[in-house]
C-alpha cells in the first residue's frame, strides 16, 4: 500500500536562518510515527509546513497525501484533508465550556443557529472515545492539564481526523497522564488512525513508535524501524551527531559548610487560606552542592520554592531562611534577590522571559542597577553583559539581538539561566530546568549546572524526571502531601527508594 504521507525536499528558510534544509519524511497508514531531534533541529517547523501554518508557496518541496501533491493554503485547507495537528501550546479558551471549545469554529447549527441538543450530544460522544466522563458543559479552566489535552484530541476527532500530528503531547503531564495519552495513541491505532508524534522523551517513543524520523540541523538524518525495539543511545547519536558515552557530566564535588537553611517553613493556598500547602519544612544547602527535591505532581515542590522566593506563591508563608548561619528576608521578590537567592522557574515562556523582547534586554532584567548610571541603561555595558553569557553558555543565535521567542527551547533555558546568573546569586532554585528540552541541550544545561557548583554556588533543584535527580544531586529531599518525608544521600537514593518514601506516607493527613 502506497504511504498516506509523504514530504518530499521539503526547505523553509526565514530571515538568515535556514530552518529546513531538503527534508524527506514518509509515513504509512496506520502508525504511529516519531520525530526526534534536538531544540531548534526543524521538528515543529516540519509540521507546521505540513498543517498549513506555513503556507503554500512559503516553502520549497512537495506534500503528497493520499497519493495526490496537495498546495495548503491554511490551517483549515490541511483540516479539510483530514490532517490535524495539536500544538504544544494548547489552543483551548479557558472560559468556555468544552463543548463551546470543542465546536469553536466548526459549529453544529440549523437556520444560522447553534443547535445546543446536537452539540451536546456529539460532544459526549467525543467525550466517551478519549475517556472523560466530564460534563460538556464543565468549563476549560476547571481542567487539569491532562484532561485539556484530551479535549484537544476530542476537537480533532470531531472533524474526522485521518492524520494526528501531536508536538510534545506529555510535556506538562504527569507521568499518570502522560501513559494514559499513550494508551490512546495506540487505542486509535488498533482502529487504524495514523498519528505522527513530537517528542523529547525516548521512553515514549519506544513503547508506541512504529517508525521514527530524526532530524538535525534542519535536515533528515535516519529513518528507524521501531517495531523490534530501536535503543535510545541509537537515537541520541543520531540527534546530536556524535555519542553520548554519560548522559550526566561527571561529578567531583567540594561541598563546603551551610550555605543556605529553611526552618519551619509553612505556606497556605493563595484562594483556600485553611489549605496548607507547605507542611514544616525545614532543609539546608552546603556550598558547592547540589540538592534535588523528588517528589509527585502536587506535592507541593514548586509552591515551596515560590513561596521561599519572595512569597511569589501562598498566603501566610512563614518559617526561617539563613545565609551562612544569619537570618535573611525573603518576604518580596527584591529582598529574596538582594539576599543572594534566584529562581528558575518552571515555565520560562510566561514567568521566566519576555519573549518579544531579545536576548539583551532579558538578560539584564533581574539586575538593572548593575547596567545602569544614575538611573539610565548604559546600552554599551548591557550589551557587553549579554554578549558574555551568549558567548559562555553557548546561546545558539545570530545576535543579542535575537527575540527569544524565536529561539529553541534550550537556548531560551540558557537566556534564564543568564538572566540569573548576572544578579550574582549565591543559592540558585532551579524548577523542572530541563523540561522541553532534547538530550544534548540538556547535557549543556547540567554542565552548567555542576560548573556553577563547582564554582561554589548552591544548587536547589527540582525535578520530575527521578534519573535526572540521581544522575545530577549529591543530597536528595523527598516530598510528598507538602512534607519532606525523607532525605537521601547520593549513594543511597534509588528510584525505588524515592517511590518508597512516598508511598510509605501516602494519606498521611498533616493539615
Amino acid at each position: 500500500m502506497a504511504p498516506i504521507l509523504e514530504m518530499r525536499g521539503i526547505t523553509k528558510t526565514f530571515p538568515g536562518v535556514k530552518a529546513l534544509d531538503d527534508v524527506n519524511l514518509t509515513v504509512q497508514h496506520g502508525e504511529i510515527h516519531a520525530i526526534c531531534g534536538e531544540n531548534g533541529a526543524g521538528k515543529s517547523t516540519l509540521m507546521k509546513v505540513l498543517s498549513g501554518v506555513y503556507p503554500h508557496g512559503s516553502y520549497q518541496g512537495d506534500i503528497i497525501f493520499d497519493g495526490k501533491v496537495k498546495a495548503f493554503r491554511g490551517i483549515r485547507d490541511s483540516e479539510h484533508a483530514g490532517i490535524i495537528i495539536i500544538h504544544q501550546e494548547l489552543a483551548l479558551v479557558p472560559l468556555l465550556s468544552i463543548a463551546e471549545n470543542i465546536f469553536l469554529g466548526n459549529e453544529i447549527s440549523r437556520f444560522g443557529v447553534i443547535d445546543w441538543d446536537q452539540v451536546f450530544a456529539r460532544t459526549e460522544k467525543l467525550l466517551a472515545q478519549v475517556g472523560l466522563s466530564e460534563s460538556p458543559a464543565t468549563l476549560i479552566k476547571d481542567l487539569g492539564v491532562g484532561k485539556q489535552q484530551l479535549v484537544e484530541i476530542a476537537k480533532a476527532l470531531s472533524k474526522k481526523v485521518r492524520l494526528l500530528i501531536l508536538d510534545e503531547p506529555t510535556a506538562s503531564l504527569n507521568e499518570r497522564d502522560s501513559q494514559a495519552l499513550l494508551d490512546l495513541l495506540l487505542a486509535f491505532k488498533a482502529e487504524g488512525m495514523t498519528s505522527i508524534m513530537i517528542s523529547h522523551k525516548l521512553n515514549e517513543i519506544s513503547r508506541v513508535a512504529d517508525s521514527i524520523t530524526v532530524l538535525r540541523d534542519g535536515s533528515t538524518v535516519s529513518t528507524l524501524d521501531a517495531t523490534n525495539g530501536v535503543s535510545e543511545d541509537r537515537i541520541i547519536s543520531d540527534m546530536v551527531g556524535r555519542q553520548l558515552d554519560d548522559r550526566y557530566p561527571p561529578r567531583h564535588p567540594n561541598i563546603g559548610e551551610t550555605l543556605f537553611e529553611v526552618k519551619d517553613w509553612n505556606a497556605y493556598h493563595h484562594l483556600n487560606t485553611q489549605r496548607r500547602i507547605v507542611k514544616d519544612v525545614s532543609f539546608n544547602v552546603r556550598k558547592g552542592e547540589i540538592v534535588g527535591i523528588a517528589g509527585l505532581m502536587g506535592a507541593g515542590r514548586t509552591e515551596l520554592a515560590m513561596s521561599i522566593f519572595g512569597r511569589s506563591y501562598g498566603r501566610n508563608v512563614s518559617g526561617e531562611a539563613f545565609i551562612h548561619g544569619k537570618p535573611v528576608d525573603v518576604s518580596t521578590i527584591t529582598r529574596a534577590i538582594d539576599a543572594g537567592l534566584a529562581y528558575v522557574t518552571e515555565d520560562r515562556k510566561q514567568y521566566g522571559l519576555l519573549l518579544e523582547d531579545d536576548i539583551r534586554q532579558n538578560v539584564s532584567l533581574a539586575n538593572l542597577p548593575e547596567i545602569a548610571k544614575n538611573g539610565v541603561i548604559d546600552t554599551e555595558r548591557e550589551r557587553t553583559v549579554a554578549e558574555d553569557y551568549r558567548t559562555s553558555l553557548r546561546i545558539r543565535s545570530s545576535d543579542i539581538f535575537h527575540k527569544t521567542l524565536n529561539l529553541s527551547g534550550g537556548n531560551q533555558q540558557k537566556v534564564v539561566l543568564s538572566k540569573w546568573l548576572f544578579s550574582d546569586p549565591e543559592l540558585l532554585i532551579l524548577d523542572e530546568p530541563t523540561r522541553g528540552i532534547d538530550v544534548g541541550a540538556k547535557f549543556e544545561i547540567y554542565s552548567i549546572i555542576e560548573r556553577l557548583a563547582s564554582e561554589g554556588k548552591g544548587i536547589l533543584m527540582i525535578s520530575s524526571e527521578m534519573p535526572e535527580l540521581l544522575g545530577m544531586c549529591d543530597r536528595i529531599y523527598v516530598m510528598n502531601e507538602g512534607r519532606f518525608v525523607a532525605e537521601l544521600a547520593r549513594g543511597e537514593a534509588t528510584q525505588e527508594s524515592i517511590m518508597r518514601a512516598i508511598i510509605r506516607t501516602a494519606g498521611r493527613d498533616a493539615a
